[in-house]
């Protein structure tokens, strides 16, 4: 890795981004707004004019990102496994009661009346086999890298309302709240940088699995820039997993409101609460551009989060510290966080999926790299053997900052050892019904 030059960057993929400095990066009181490009910058200007597939054409062109789109592709071309530790799958971590219960009616109302808003074409494009592979399909970036399902911008406005009145009866009032925030900080970004033919807040993608059904599994996906949610109930139990939502800005002075800035807080007050013993522990790394991080470990488009689009076998060890050193009231604390990570689940949802995150909090890892007061920008990861919730700053794509700031943030959820996409359930369900 070698430093920082002002030159160095590569558009959206910044090689800036993964150069390590031993220098500390501190955050300032500057708003995101200092950092907007200029009307006629080159850096945007270039692409006004297009439309998301002559975009998606252009932004691909360069051999950086030929090569790493081949990567993704290979991934994706794997067999499902699931993220684990070590390689190997921890069995029986999400058992499925054998008298299960029925998926919530409102959500079945919901999808049919959303199928009904589609012509024969449109039908055909977004229904997928439950375990069709197109579920794996989704990515983060604003140009396309799959085309899944239908994309709501070109749907009537019935239709693109119809899909989104089935995210809403799916996901808590919070959550779908969140969501529908996050798309419109997209629109917002697209509006300073009058780019909304390319980002704006319908420029995603959804899909059907399965049949809507309150008996047989099936479930939903929404993707796009900086929101990819998939969801699916087997046997009255919901997975919303993998999860990313990001923003830049996430931070809007008044404009909106401020995405992450609560779970921000949570997680900074867990830092400060570190004794310096947890401290030396929970701290791997100084910076979020540490020059002791091995070679590849940041990422040029995911910089530092593991858990994000084409990463679902992964293999993430533990680090940091474990929560068998925490006390009450830092245990108290870091539920908390992870009970924010949840918020799309409705309450019931929620309520057994902590139940479940409860039962490993024994077997709980934090990781955190930076400063733990708020001074740096930072990542923190949370893991066990049920769940991995991240938490990145991340630099400029649409905006100029070259390094981390609030202001860009992605976070991600995933459930580990095979439960991603409901997995772990649609196996258990199956066998019962062979048995």
């Amino acid at each position: 890795m070698t430093e920082l030059t002002d030159h160095d960057i590569d558009g959206s993929f910044s090689t800036a981004r993964i150069n390590v400095r031993s220098d500390d990066i501190l955050l300032t009181s500057d708003s995101y707004r200092e950092f907007i490009y200029d009307h006629d910058d080159p850096a945007i200007a270039k692409f006004r004019g297009l439309d998301y597939e002559a975009f998606a054409d252009e932004k691909k062109r360069p051999s950086f990102v030929q090569d790493l789109l081949a990567s993704w592709q290979a991934l994706y071309d794997e067999p499902f496994v699931g993220i684990t530790t070590d390689g190997t799958l921890v069995p029986g971590l999400y058992p499925l009661p054998k008298r299960t219960e029925p998926n919530d009616e409102r959500m079945v109302t919901a999808a049919y009346h959303f199928l009904a808003t589609l012509d024969a074409p449109q039908r055909a494009a977004v229904n997928h086999a439950i375990d069709a592979p197109e579920w794996r399909a989704w990515s983060n970036p604003e140009f396309v890298i799959h085309r899944v399902g239908v994309r709501l911008e070109e749907l009537s406005r019935d239709a693109a309302d119809a899909a989104l009145s089935l995210v809403a009866a799916s996901l808590s009032p919070a959550g779908y709240e969140r969501v529908r925030e996050a798309m419109s900080l997209n629109g917002y970004l697209g509006e300073l940088t009058d780019l909304t033919p390319l980002m704006n807040e319908r420029s995603y993608w959804f899909s059907l699995f399965g049949t809507p059904s309150t008996t047989e599994p099936w479930g939903w996906q929404l993707f796009g820039h900086h929101v990819a949610v998939n969801c699916i109930v087997v046997g009255g139990r919901q997975v919303i997993a993998p999860v990313f939502l990001g923003a830049e800005p996430a931070l809007s002075d008044g404009a909106h409101p401020p995405l992450f800035a609560d779970r921000e807080a949570q997680a900074i007050r867990l830092g400060e609460s570190f004794t310096d013993a947890q401290r030396a522990k929970a701290v791997v790394y100084r910076s979020v551009l540490d020059p002791a991080m091995p070679e590849g470990r940041v990422h040029p488009a995911d910089e530092r989060h593991v858990a994000g689009a084409f990463r679902d076998n992964r293999v993430v060890p533990y680090e940091g510290i474990c929560v068998r050193e925490f006390d009450d009231a830092q245990r108290r604390l870091l539920r908390e966080i992870v009970d924010d990570f949840l918020l799309l689940l409705p309450d019931h949802q929620r309520a057994l999926t902590m139940q479940l995150v409860g039962a490993h909090l024994g077997d709980t890892w934090v990781s955190w790299y930076g400063a733990t007061d708020g001074s740096q920008p930072f990542y923190l990861r949370i893991q066990s053997p049920v769940i991995i919730a991240e938490m990145d700053h991340h630099a400029g794509v649409w905006l100029s900052n070259r390094l981390p700031a609030r202001f860009h943030v992605h976070t991600t959820l995933r459930l580990p050892n095979g439960n991603d996409y409901g997995r772990a359930y649609l196996a258990q369900w199956r066998a019962q019904r062979n048995e």
